[in-house]
């Protein structure tokens, strides 16, 4: 019987419901704490997540516990799957991958835990080339090739209006230095290592962004590559950053606009902005 890996991944990966169920992908929720209220991310509405924020509410987020994960690999085997790629948020940002790993013990056919050592939708794009992977008829190292690939290759470029909120939660990284800056100073920031690192500082926000843009664009550097802009809460910039990328590089083979996961958007703040840049083939 020809192998049928299953893939999984966390909200963490930004994946719309629509891509995620087109590819039959697995979303285990991450979790958050908000003023005691304690459940899985999606249950939150995210316009009250933002207001809470902007309050000063305490907001902590938390790892899955493994019984979510064991479910939902007992689903895919109850489903078909022979084996699992199951892939995540950064071991160095979370627990997550170690509560991945712990409920792979307990589940009769191999699941293959991945630490992507990035978030957002580079997780997201390396899931997704699993899934189509998987799709093709792949087998399990097959498919952990494309994930691997698609981690290793992408890069985010991450703006927020203050390092306040990652401070807060302990994810500031080496991003650490960049702390204690004027106000009107916007930080730019990236995934290095599996932790946010400090990229670039640019006076106010319209100038942070077009040098967001920029780098994005050499980033791109004429190759395929599958681009996404990433927000928390609507602003007025996303929507001008797509059309901006969509003219200026040709190469792109697809793009989309995508709201950040609720946890990665606790961490980040409001008006959080990320360009996702990930090359294909």
């Amino acid at each position: 019987m020809p192998a049928r890996i299953a893939v999984v991944t966390d909200s963490s990966s930004c994946l719309p419901d629509l891509v995620a169920s087109r590819w039959a992908i697995g979303v285990v929720q991450i979790q958050l704490n908000l003023s005691g209220q304690f459940d899985d991310e999606n249950r939150f509405d995210r316009r009250e997540v933002i207001d809470a924020m902007r309050a000063g509410q305490s907001i902590v987020t938390a790892p899955p516990d493994p019984g979510a994960f064991f479910w939902t690999y007992q689903e895919a085997a109850a489903a078909g799957a022979t084996a699992i790629v199951s892939i995540h948020l950064s071991g160095r940002m979370s627990d997550t991958v170690r509560a991945a790993r712990e409920a792979a013990q307990q589940v009769r056919i191999p699941v293959h835990v991945l630490d992507s050592r990035t978030t957002g939708m580079s997780l997201g794009f390396a899931a997704v080339s699993a899934a189509r992977a998987a799709a093709a008829g792949a087998d399990a190292g097959r498919v952990i090739e494309a994930a691997e690939r698609r981690c290793s290759t992408s890069t985010e470029f991450i703006y927020v209006d203050t390092l306040e909120y990652l401070r807060r939660g302990g994810r500031i990284g080496a991003a650490q230095a960049m702390l204690g800056n004027a106000f009107s100073i916007k930080p730019l920031l990236t995934v290095k290592n599996g932790e946010v690192a400090p990229l670039a500082r640019v006076a106010g926000t319209r100038r942070a962004l077009a040098k967001m843009v920029d780098l994005a664009v050499k980033k791109s550097g004429g190759f395929r590559a599958d681009i996404a802009v990433t927000r928390f809460g609507a602003s007025d910039h996303e929507l001008e950053i797509g059309r901006q990328i969509e003219r200026r590089v040709p190469a792109m083979v697809e793009s989309m606009v995508v709201e950040a996961s609720t946890v990665i958007g606790a961490h980040l703040g409001p008006g959080a902005l990320g360009i996702t840049v990930s090359p294909v083939g």
